[in-house]
């Protein structure tokens, strides 16, 4: 799941290679978007600490 922005990430890396700036940005803003929900599940995850 935490390797989807990476992937985005480089395929958006692809398209700058390519040319393609819009497709680049718009992978990009993707990817930061996806990592931020994934920052916030992994924030809000209750710790199951027994002391």
């Amino acid at each position: 799941m935490m390797s989807l922005p990476f992937f985005g990430l480089l395929a958006g890396f692809g398209c700058v290679l390519a040319g393609q700036r819009g497709a680049a940005l718009l992978l990009w803003a993707v990817s930061m978007v996806v990592m931020l929900v994934l920052f916030r599940l992994h924030v809000t995850d209750a710790l199951t600490i027994v002391l």
